[in-house]
């Protein structure tokens, strides 16, 4: 049941969502659900409101505009207000979304973009949440003033190299698209051009155009997301290496290791990365 003694209240439950109320009184509002693995959180939408996604418990997916981002909970994701985006679930979810009001101008970020979740994010949200349930009488008061010190952290929280653009033109996103499907599809840059209707150059010169990589540096790309996504579900360094066809464990840990900075199971471990 919603309180009912407000006319907005500040934290929300299952399919109702503040991203379209605007109040400057309220700069910061939640949202907690679970879902299961695979569902879709909704279809592409927007909203006024700016939106930070976070995973408690499990992995998210977004997409937009043709980029897909991957978050596991210890990270999150950003979406400005009224970027058109989707969500789904790659596990089972338990997720509290913070939506910020369009009259908060000192976020300062403008794109989508996964963040690194710091221990202080994660406190602030929960204590969020669980103050906006309580019935105490200054609870508004300290709600304004927790909502201050989160739209200050969520302006600090730093990037992290947790998103993959599928391009435009319609034979890269045939080669895109087949691959963020089945990450562990091991087809060549020749197997995969025949299979697009252009050339391996043209391919080549596509993915370096569109999405600002080689091919071999967006596919590595997409193994190493895939490679969290795996970590999410509990599977060893040996099993993803085996699956996404690294020569080794020690290669897989090595590719890893240089692009976040620390190895795979440290990765997940470290919440306050």
């Amino acid at each position: 049941m919603m309180p009912n003694d407000i006319a907005f209240p500040t934290i929300f439950f299952e399919d109702e969502a503040p991203g379209s109320v605007l109040d400057p009184e309220r700069p910061v509002m939640a949202r907690v659900r679970r879902w299961k693995a695979g569902e879709v959180g909704r279809e592409s939408h927007s909203h006024p409101r700016g939106q930070l996604l976070w995973a408690e418990e499990g992995i998210l997916r977004v997409r937009s505009g043709g980029t897909h981002w991957l978050a596991p909970s210890s990270h999150c994701v950003w979406i400005p207000g009224g970027v058109v985006h989707a969500v789904a679930m790659e596990t089972d979810v338990a997720a509290c979304f913070i939506y910020i009001d369009p009259s908060v101008t000192r976020v300062g970020k403008s794109a989508c973009e996964v963040l690194h979740m710091t221990a202080l994010m994660r406190h602030l949200i929960l204590k969020f949440r669980a103050l906006a349930l309580e019935e105490a009488a200054d609870k508004d008061e300290r709600l304004s003033r927790l909502s201050e010190v989160i739209i200050d952290e969520l302006a600090t929280l730093p990037s992290a190299p947790l998103s993959l653009p599928a391009g435009s033109d319609p034979r890269l996103k045939r080669v895109t698209g087949r691959l963020l499907e089945s990450p562990d599809d091991h087809a060549n840059l020749e197997e995969l051009a025949r299979s697009s209707g252009a050339g391996v150059r043209t391919l080549e010169r596509l993915f370096r155009r569109e999405t600002g990589f080689s091919f071999s540096e967006w596919r590595s790309r997409l193994r190493l997301m895939e490679a969290v996504n795996d970590l999410g579900h509990g599977r060893s360094s040996t099993e993803i290496a085996g699956r996404l066809g690294y020569q080794s464990v020690s290669a897989f840990v090595a590719a890893f290791r240089r692009h976040f900075g620390v190895p795979p199971q440290s990765y997940m471990k470290d919440g306050s990365l």
